[in-house]
């Protein structure tokens, strides 16, 4: 069955992550995606290796992790669009898609006869989504943005890692491109939404999409904290700054998170351990006083975990359906039941290589399907599909094109 955003097709302007992964969104979801790669280089990631894929030999291939994981699903088209010509095919191309999605520097389309303003005028139900560092206004608006830098000046850094007064302390980028990542989310998220708009009244319209605005957005309650108390959110490091227990506890053979969310939870946990008293202990009894209480009372809990091990104090706390889990490295991530269960891991068939193990979709519909019939293509593999069958180009043309330096 065909996926929900079948017949949608949409122009893929972005490089490196955030504007790919809000794209590989978009093809999962059913939609035919054309990714606008540079001649001879293509998107910047797919020179950011090692590791590189491995072909059915074991060998090193060309392709890069980082690339072969924001690119399923789309058609690689390379064109030169600071040549004349070049920039014609997108203007043909921009008159048979539904949405454009582009990465470039404030303003910089827009100098190549490619912005929202030039575009809407022969197609003005066009979704045109730009994604920037900073914006397309303010005073950063023209700086280049990266992933490490937003997650600095958003706070988000300065509430991660460990707390001050503590060995290993300050602040810590997180493990993943957060403000990449989360911005190709939003962005599929406002682009949808735009459609939707646009499938009643006709009307196309430019989203102006910031790492971030994206990034202090997803601050969330503790934007919220500062907010009620005034106090500045600092690091707490492995503890949960609200609830209690709510982190890490050692146990005989490694750590385990507990998280009590309410104070049945907390109950369960405590008589569980042989420590029914600190349930109704006045100082333990409600989370507030937990708060105020955590030092002691994690002390006392923590002399009871290191008597099981891991799996031991697990299965226990499940039984009662206190919430816990281990802290699993990405190897034991894709061999975890729960996870390969959710068919959370795909083999997409891919012409070269026999297939490429990509992370799934995490969405699952009932009834449309997402899509892995692609794999994340070679630079160009298919310039010729879409030079022919979506622009309708002869091959006299197509040729004439390769031998300028065009596609």
């Amino acid at each position: 069955m065909a996926g929900p955003l079948a017949g949608i097709r949409v122009l893929d302007l972005s490089r490196v992550l955030a504007g790919p992964w809000c794209t590989q969104i978009f093809a999962d979801l059913g939609a035919e995606v054309i990714k606008v790669e540079r001649p001879e280089l293509g998107d910047d990631t797919r020179h950011w290796g090692p590791p590189w894929l491995s072909d059915q030999e074991g060998a090193d291939t060309k392709e890069s992790s980082y690339y072969l994981s924001a690119n399923r699903g789309k058609h690689s088209v390379t064109i030169d669009i600071g040549k004349p010509a070049g920039r014609d095919l997108v203007l043909e191309l921009v008159a048979r898609c539904d949405i454009l999605v582009e990465n470039f520097k404030t303003g910089d389309l827009a100098k190549k006869g490619l912005g929202y303003d030039d575009l809407r005028v022969d197609n003005p139900g066009l979704i045109y989504c730009s994604i920037t560092g900073f914006g397309q206004t303010g005073p950063m608006s023209e700086d280049p943005g990266y992933d490490y830098l937003i997650q600095a000046q958003s706070g988000l850094m300065s509430i991660t890692g460990v707390p001050d007064g503590l060995p290993g302390a300050g602040p810590q980028r997180v493990g993943l491109a957060t403000a990449d990542l989360t911005t190709g989310m939003n962005s599929a998220i406002a682009t949808l939404a735009a459609l939707h708009h646009r499938n009643g009244s006709g009307e196309g319209q430019h989203i102006d999409m910031a790492l971030l605005d994206v990034q202090v957005s997803w601050t969330g309650n503790q934007a919220q904290s500062y907010f009620c108390s005034g106090k500045v959110p600092t690091r707490t490091g492995e503890y949960h700054a609200s609830l209690v227990p709510y982190q890490p506890f050692p146990t005989s053979d490694g750590k385990l998170i507990i998280a009590a969310g309410n104070d049945g939870q907390y109950g369960r946990l405590c008589e569980a351990l042989g420590r029914a008293e600190l349930a109704t202990d006045p100082k333990f009894a409600t989370n507030p006083m937990r708060n105020a209480n955590r030092e002691e009372l994690v002390e006392q809990l923590k002399a009871s975990t290191r008597t099981y091990s891991s799996h031991e104090l697990q299965a226990l706390l499940r039984g009662i359906k206190v919430p816990c889990g281990p802290i699993q490295t990405i190897d034991e991530v894709f061999s975890d039941p729960q996870v390969l269960a959710r068919d959370m891991v795909v083999d997409v068939p891919h012409p070269v290589y026999g297939s490429v193990k990509t992370v799934a979709n995490p969405i699952k519909y009932s009834s449309t399907k997402v899509e892995y019939h692609k794999a994340p293509p070679s630079l160009g593999e298919d310039t010729s599909y879409v030079l022919q069958d979506v622009l309708g180009l002869s091959d006299e043309r197509v040729t004439q094109l390769r031998d300028q330096g065009v596609v």
